[in-house]
């Protein structure tokens, strides 16, 4: 079964052929998307893609680049949001200090506030971490102690030392298109230590397409690159690959019901 875990497909670089990209994922193989919310401004699309495809489900959330403008987003207006149908699960979020788009005090508020939400809805966090590997671990110390919560380091290209206190959490992972670029190693080595049952697969269109389609527009379609790319790495077969990213994900977003897509 391919999964797409993390589209953009409210992006306005699919506003032209929308359809036509969704068409294609599923001549493709591709039997379920996650829509990942970025900000609430644009939740209504995101949500609307999910109830208008049986194939794909959504999240509810705020990337670190948009929280200078979600400072008053509470945890009780998420949980909110995170109750409707097909919603599965809470994010895009966490902290980006490579861009520093948001103030990173700012960041660190926005995101502890979708870690009491996760909590308290029982949803999966998809967390956004980059060159705030020290910061980032600190905080999901501190709140995995405030009470637990469950959590996807999406599309990880961190260090290694993050990646491994993240795991003793129970931390799932999910490797993109970036584990296909030539210059990765350093990503693959880390991909080489995940916890076997806790790897998914993504393709974050429409960035980070993976080879042979590096620099375009990336699409769902082109998941089974990362997926190949993730059995090569550890040494499984495809079949297994599939297989083992499958289990995981329904072990993740379990509000999914095992059976669901096309």
């Amino acid at each position: 079964m391919l999964i797409d875990s993390h589209v953009n497909l409210h992006a306005p670089q699919f506003d032209e052929d929308r359809d036509a990209v969704i068409a294609r994922a599923r001549e493709a193989g591709v039997s379920l998307m996650v829509e990942i919310s970025d900000k609430l401004s644009t939740f209504e699309a995101t949500h609307g893609l999910a109830m208008a495809h049986p194939d794909i489900w959504c999240t509810v959330g705020v990337h670190p680049h948009e929280a200078k403008d979600h400072t008053s987003v509470t945890a009780d207006e998420l949980v909110a949001l995170a109750a409707r149908p097909r919603v599965v699960g809470i994010g895009e979020c966490g902290l980006d200090f490579h861009y520093d788009l948001s103030p990173r005090e700012t960041q660190a508020a926005v995101f502890r506030v979708h870690i009491e939400a996760a909590r308290r809805s029982g949803l999966p966090l998809v967390v956004h971490t980059r060159e705030a590997d020290a910061i980032m671990a600190d905080i999901l110390e501190q709140e995995q102690a405030n009470g637990p919560f469950r959590f996807l380091m999406h599309c990880y290209t961190s260090g290694a030392e993050l990646a491994k206190k993240a795991a003793n959490m129970g931390a799932w992972f999910s490797v993109s298109g970036i584990a296909t670029f030539k210059a990765a190693e350093d990503v693959r080595a880390v991909i080489r230590a995940m916890p076997a049952d806790r790897i998914i697969v993504e393709t974050d269109c429409p960035y980070l397409a993976p080879v042979p389609h590096r620099g375009r527009r990336n699409e769902p379609a082109y998941i089974s690159h990362v997926l190949q790319a993730l059995a090569d790495i550890r040494g499984w077969s495809l079949q297994e690959a599939e297989m083992r990213t499958t289990e995981a994900f329904f072990a993740l977003f379990d509000r999914i019901p095992r059976g669901s897509g096309r």
